[in-house]
């Protein structure tokens, strides 16, 4: 009897564990089909640019990758295999990978094949025009991480073809943008000996130049060339410009900014590099330029005030104000909400989806509690239709609106270098294009002598 007492006991004990167990699993299980379907009927479940491929061959279900991300949403446990519920939100990590403790999962490129907005790129990032490289975020991947490696490994590349030959007439290499990527493969071409220019419209830092001060931009564990290790997750924008500048004066970077590249064609077995300060002539060129481009413009009557602009630096420079945030992606949700925190700011933001969907679940948690609070308010399926002095004027699902308004930050994206590739005869993974090389163009701009780096 007192046997059947104790097996009994230890059976009701392992039979709530389990339920336990089941329940939970059950519950997040149905959760994860769930946000994988909404991902479907969203198109927000296919591989297109960075994305983790899982092996279910090789998958045990452990959910050690989805724990790992920090995004959050990317990744679900589903029929007891990791899988991607919202591929969108992928920007490159490769956390999980590493998290993986069967090598089941690994991040790269997805489905770019038809894709008009990916260049066709080699395992070395050069491109289908021969020795023009493609590296950073205008090759797709995101993340300073991917952008310092891919900076390296082309210009690791160049020295490799080079093969210790120097021109006396032109560059050896010429890089254009002074961004992570860039500074990156520049530090390379010095450590090599190689003799390199680098072009950049505005001034040493590329992207995060722009991004609202205080910023906090997520990388990995990196080596920058030269310089030593990046050894956190996390870095202030101001952090990473003054590396940036200590980068520039202790290495003596061979930079000249405000040029902006206006053409790059093929010239022989040279490269003619055309800006808007003059003609520069290569061996070799890598373009890291990323993808911000020229800022989108809400194409509306009164656009052309000052009230409008197109990116935020400071938040707290604006209080007290009637402000409206056109956009749905990150940066139009990162400055509603640096902007709600300020004193006395009524934030709107307008978005002609219908829901946030292609942000980070960071973003996506902090905007929820912000609308929740009631500090930032929405209006989804709107449009901007003009812009007064006091005023916007909004098409909604329920007719005309206006507010009242001192300030309208239209952070839509921008219209990246695509054509301006294309014409130098780069292949992109939408419909193909003829790969014949365009003629070399002619121009006033004055032609620059090489000059030693």
């Amino acid at each position: 009897m007192e046997s059947l007492l104790i097996y009994g006991s230890i059976g009701i004990v392992a039979t709530s564990i389990v339920a336990v167990y089941a329940m939970r699993y059950r519950r997040e299980h149905g959760e994860a089909v769930q946000r994988r379907g909404e991902a479907r009927e969203l198109g927000l479940d296919r591989p297109r640019g960075q994305y983790p491929f899982v092996d279910p061959s090789l998958c045990i279900g452990c959910g050690a990758c989805v724990r790992a991300c920090p995004e959050g949403d990317v990744l679900a446990v589903v029929y007891g295999t990791a899988a991607v519920v919202n591929g969108e939100r992928c920007v490159g990590h490769g956390l999980c990978e590493t998290a993986c403790p069967v090598g089941a999962l690994v991040v790269g490129m997805g489905d770019t094949k038809s894709r008009p907005d990916i260049p066709i790129l080699a395992e070395n990032f050069e491109s289908n025009v021969p020795g023009l490289y493609l590296v950073g975020e205008l090759g797709g991947m995101s993340l300073i991480r991917n952008a310092i490696s891919q900076g390296r490994a082309a210009a690791l590349d160049v020295v490799q073809r080079l093969n210790g030959s120097r021109a006396e007439d032109v560059y050896d290499l010429i890089i254009v943008g002074a961004g992570p990527a860039g500074i990156s493969a520049a530090l390379t071409a010095i450590e090599h000996n190689v003799n390199y220019l680098i072009l950049e419209q505005n001034d040493i830092g590329g992207t995060i130049l722009h991004y609202p001060h205080r910023k906090l931009v997520m990388t990995q564990p990196v080596e920058v060339p030269l310089f030593g290790r990046l050894t956190r997750d996390e870095y202030s924008k101001e952090e990473l410009v003054a590396m940036w500048q200590e980068i520039h004066a202790r290495f003596h970077l061979n930079v000249k900014t405000g040029e902006r590249m206006d053409d790059v064609s093929r010239d022989g077995d040279r490269f003619q590099v055309i800006s808007n300060g003059g003609i520069y002539r290569a061996r070799f060129v890598i373009l890291a330029l990323g993808r911000r481009g020229t800022p989108r413009r809400l194409g509306v009557p009164g656009e052309e005030m000052s009230k409008v602009t197109y990116q935020l630096v400071d938040t707290a420079s604006y209080t007290n104000a009637n402000l409206l945030v056109v956009g749905g992606g990150d940066s139009a949700v990162e400055a509603a909400i640096g902007l709600a925190e300020q004193r006395g700011n009524t934030v709107t933001v307008s978005y002609r989806r219908k829901s946030f969907s292609r942000i980070k679940k960071k973003n996506q948690d902090r905007v929820a509690a912000a609308i929740a609070r009631g500090t930032v308010k929405t209006l989804f399926e709107s449009e901007v239709s003009e812009i007064s002095k006091d005023a916007v004027h909004l098409t909604t699902p329920s007719g005309p609106l206006s507010l009242p308004n001192e300030y309208v930050f239209a952070l839509i994206g921008g219209l990246p270098p695509f054509e301006l590739l294309r014409t130098a005869g780069v292949q992109f993974g939408g419909p193909p294009v003829s790969t014949a090389l365009p003629p070399k163009p002619t121009s006033s701009q004055p032609i620059h002598p090489v000059e030693s780096s």
